[in-house]
């Protein structure tokens, strides 16, 4: 199954094999990583991210997608849902090239994730997590609509846990779900 997503600025499709490159651009980027591993990914790195994007999908019917600007075939990063650490909760998560931070695209992409998830997953709650001192992050899943519930031991740390229910999430009538069943 492959599933895209089109808001009024991005599209959210499958990762490729060819997306390596840019992804470990990304990836390698030790500001970028300060709060997602904690450090620079290796080529190997990326590579197996990149490979844990499409099996999730294959196996679960979500994941994380590829983050463009429409019409434009360069990586901005990923955003999509995942499973939080070692529980079966979902949670959204997403990563972007430092170049491209400030403009509203992590909110952008994780509101069509959170769509996703409540209009075709029908999951009833989603959540986030972010190291505290992640104002940035915090301050996404803010303006998602999403609360504060209990700081917890996740990843290997001590991070903020934030959630938001099906039934407080407004659902956009902009975005575009576009699904191929082959």
């Amino acid at each position: 199954m492959r599933v895209e997503i089109q808001t009024p600025r991005l599209h959210l499709q499958l990762f490729r094999l060819q997306d390596l490159d840019d992804l470990f651009l990304i990836r390698c980027d030790a500001e970028v990583m300060r709060f997602i591993t904690g450090m620079p990914s290796t080529r190997e790195q990326a590579l197996a991210a990149l490979t844990k994007h499409l099996n999730r999908w294959q196996t679960h019917g979500f994941g994380h997608w590829a983050v463009r600007f429409k019409g434009d075939p360069m990586l901005l990063g990923w955003c999509g849902l995942d499973f939080l650490d070692t529980t079966p909760e979902i949670e959204v998560g997403y990563g972007l090239a430092r170049s491209h931070w400030g403009l509203g695209i992590s909110t952008e992409a994780a509101r069509a994730s959170l769509e996703y998830g409540f209009r075709n997953l029908h999951l009833e709650r989603i959540v986030a997590v972010a190291y505290p001192e992640n104002t940035a992050s915090r301050h996404v899943m803010e303006k998602l609509g999403m609360k504060y519930v209990k700081n917890g031991y996740y990843y290997g740390g001590d991070l903020v846990y934030y959630e938001i229910r099906r039934a407080d999430f407004p659902v956009s009538a902009s975005n575009r779900i576009l699904r191929d069943n082959s």
